[in-house]
């Protein structure tokens, strides 16, 4: 029986062709709708660009520099994501993006090592770094259309790690949470970095490894945001016994916590002499008299160090000494080669000004604050003369003037987010130009003298505008959300928030320069250089002292005299086993060369042979001479070439870096056969007058021992010094010779 097909039939052979074709181009314009609509979801600012931050290409290093390399430009770590957009795409069209065959994008041949690249091989083709970029490309290489999700805060699944052995490894995970309230693992889209790689190291997905004993911080960073974790890797060997010293105050006991925790045994306490020879150094920017030292030393009372402490806080020296460090901070310099050629007269108005602050005990947010808002006359009003010397240029600067501000208030160094997000840290251009905006109307105008300038707000003046849109930015405090209130000085808000109890960027900062001062160096080091990834290596420690500072009420010697009274202060220099390697967590005390002002007082307090400075009062001491001179020069200098050699700070920026402690080779030569040492040993009466009354050897070497290094000589020096004396026990000369070899020595250029 014949079949009959229906032409209509599915059966038709050709309709059934017919059918299949479409049906398979249905089912491939499905696919192709699916696929799209995949692609559409890969977001340019969400998901292209952090694979661009993962494989390093807008690093600073790479197309993020300044100039970008080769040809191609992005910006630092993504600040900028509309600009990096429009280079991406519109530059080298056809051929950086190529729609049209998406696998040959020069983005995609270059990072996969296909064509040369400088940057070399940075994916291959079965990742999913490489997926992201293709099937952005293949959606026609989109931007995104409205408001997109940004980072908000990024997180990592642990915040500290601890490692019994070398070797041993754990993984971080790290996520991150956008504006909308969703998160996401960004583990293999964050970069990470170890401060310390000889103690942990960590690789390009998190996982971290230990390489040695001791304590460090890995980070990763993602967006703009850089968090860390603390690692601690403990030595080998379980048999570490904690002494279990008595802690004196909060100091010491979360010093010796975190000691503890490390298995770091702290020093034993130095004895008398040196504790005598420090706390005085370090209070009043002097070694002992030979009095003091004898008086102190014949004290049988059991609390003679907190009454030593107590003694030299209450002596104006005390107050002198703070004068230096925070004329050195503000970079106070008079005469024609200061910036806006400040009158010798200014300087000293400035100087002053913070002697008294300093002597009558002023809290220091109260002194701080006072400049800030400080307008005026600079010949009669001495701090507004911040506005004066905190600058760089004859033409007030108000970007470098914040720069500065920052760095020595805050010890933030803000100007790294002028032309991007801050990349270690989590300021953002907003935070910086709203915070240039507090200084964009500071102006100066002559005075009643030739000489004076008068220091003000005008407050009409516009606000700094953003480097990338070119968006004003209203005055806003760093952090804050909301500008301060317009129409009045901006300073006076400045001020306000800047020297609150409740800012602890504030009150952390003048803890941390306390603390690094008598403990030689920072909890955070640099000390002026405060950011995410400088953690403190003793977090709870350095919160402590804020709290302590703001609970003092702002009261430097509070502090002062906590931290001396403080175990950990009194340390030995003399390491033990367990803590030789100890760099960082004040299990002993640091050697330190003394600054180049102390050093030369302690050379006069040994001789009492004073030094004269052009422009000041026969008397003044190193410590209280600044660069002061009338008449035109080339640049601040201070009359003295001990000061140049010995590397104290030169004032030409705010750095802390600018005072030099390391020992030089000129250094030993001056002390050696300069005039500094030499003509105070031949103008010291002190081995005439005991020769003169037949003093013994002896008694002339221990007076020698004790006027120089604070301390009387060991039984093996006395026996070294009798066979070098012989029989000339009345040459003079042989006494000279042997205060010539104590001043030249190590122990008595350095703290100890």
């Amino acid at each position: 029986m014949e079949t009959t097909v229906h032409p209509f039939s599915i059966s038709h052979p050709m309709l059934r062709s017919v059918v299949c074709c479409c049906v398979a181009v249905v089912a491939l314009s499905s696919m192709c709708r699916n696929a799209t609509v995949a692609a559409a979801e890969v977001s340019f600012r969400r998901d292209v660009m952090p694979v661009f931050f993962r494989a390093g290409c807008n690093s600073g290093t790479c197309h993020g520099s300044a100039r970008g390399k080769d040809g191609f430009m992005l910006s630092l770590f993504g600040y900028d994501a509309r600009g990096d957009y429009e280079r991406v795409v519109s530059e080298m069209v056809g051929r950086r993006v190529n729609t049209a065959v998406p696998s040959q994008s020069l983005l995609l041949l270059k990072a996969t090592g296909a064509v040369p690249h400088t940057g070399g091989k940075l994916f291959t083709r079965d990742s999913e770094y490489y997926q992201t970029i293709l099937q952005w490309i293949e959606a026609g290489a989109p931007d995104d259309v409205g408001d997109v999700p940004v980072t908000v805060t990024v997180e990592l699944s642990n915040d500290s790690l601890l490692f019994d052995q070398p070797q041993a490894k754990k993984s971080l995970k790290v996520t991150a949470k956008a504006s909308d309230g969703s998160t996401r693992d960004v583990t293999k889209l964050a970069r990470y970095f170890s401060n310390n790689e000889s103690v942990a190291r960590i690789d390009a997905d998190g996982n971290v490894t230990a390489t040695g004993p001791g304590d460090t911080h890995v980070f990763a960073r993602f967006s703009r945001f850089t968090v860390g974790a603390e690692v601690i890797v403990l030595p080998p060997g379980g048999n570490f016994v904690w002494p279990n010293p008595a802690a004196t105050n909060f100091i010491d006991e979360l010093v010796f916590d975190r000691l503890q925790k490390l298995r770091i045994a702290p020093s034993d306490l130095c004895d008398d002499e040196t504790f005598l020879r420090r706390v005085t150094l370090d209070l009043i920017g002097r070694t002992p008299t030979a009095e003091e030292y004898r008086l102190f030393m014949a004290d049988a009372r059991p609390d003679k160090r907190a009454a030593m402490i107590d003694q030299l806080l209450s002596d104006d020296a005390f107050a002198d000494y703070w004068t230096a460090l925070w004329g050195e901070q503000l970079r106070i310099i008079g005469g024609n080669y200061a910036p806006v050629a400040t009158d010798v007269k200014a300087a000293d108005a400035y100087y002053q000004w913070i002697r008294k602050q300093m002597r009558d005990g002023r809290p220091l947010n109260e002194f701080v604050a006072e400049m800030v808002d400080a307008s005026g006359s600079n010949l009669t009003n001495g701090p507004v003369n911040l506005y004066t010397m905190l600058v760089h240029k004859p033409q007030f600067d108000p970007k470098a003037f914040a720069a500065d501000f920052s760095q020595v208030f805050l010890g933030v160094q803000i100007q790294c987010a002028e032309c991007h997000n801050h990349p270690f840290d989590r300021w953002t251009q907003d935070d910086y130009y709203g915070f240039v905006s507090f200084f964009t109307g500071m102006k100066r105008k002559p005075g009643v003298e030739p000489r004076e300038r008068r220091i003000y707000c005008d407050t009409s003046a516009p606000p700094a505008r953003h480097l990338v849109d070119g968006r004003p930015m209203p005055a806003r405090v760093l952090g804050g959300i909301e500008p301060v209130p317009a129409g009045g000085d901006p300073r006076t808000a400045l001020a306000q928030w800047l020297t609150s109890p409740q800012n602890d960027i504030f009150s952390r900062n003048l803890a941390n320069r306390i603390w690094a001062h008598f403990l030689g160096r920072g909890i955070i080091e640099p000390v002026d250089d405060v950011r995410a990834s400088n953690p403190p290596v003793n977090a709870p420690l350095l919160e402590a002292l804020s709290k302590r500072l703001v609970e003092s009420k702002f009261s430097l010697k509070t502090l002062a005299r906590e931290i001396c009274n403080s175990r950990v202060y009194q340390l030995s220099a003399r390491p033990n086993a367990s803590n030789q390697r100890d760099t960082r967590q004040f299990s002993h005390a640091h050697l330190r060369r003394l600054r180049a002002d102390v050093l030369l007082d302690s050379v006069v307090t040994a001789t009492g042979i004073t030094r004269r400075f052009n422009g000041f009062p026969e008397g003044t001491r190193a410590i209280e001479y600044y660069p002061r001179e009338s008449g035109d020069t080339e640049g601040p200098h201070f009359g003295d070439p001990f000061f140049a050699t010995f590397g104290r700070s030169s004032r030409g920026t705010v750095c802390a870096c600018e005072t030099k402690k390391e020992p030089t080779l000129s250094q030993t030569l001056h002390m050696a056969v300069g005039d500094t040492v030499k003509d105070r040993i031949a103008g010291n009466s002190t081995i005439q007058k005991m020769l003169e009354r037949n003093a013994v050897p002896d008694e002339i070497v221990e007076e020698l021992f004790i006027r120089t290094l604070c301390r009387r000589p060991t039984s093996n020096e006395r026996e070294a010094i009798r066979e070098l004396i012989g029989e000339d026990i009345k040459d003079r000369a042989i006494y000279e010779d042997i205060f010539w070899s104590l001043l030249n020595s190590t122990e008595f250029s350095f703290n100890h």
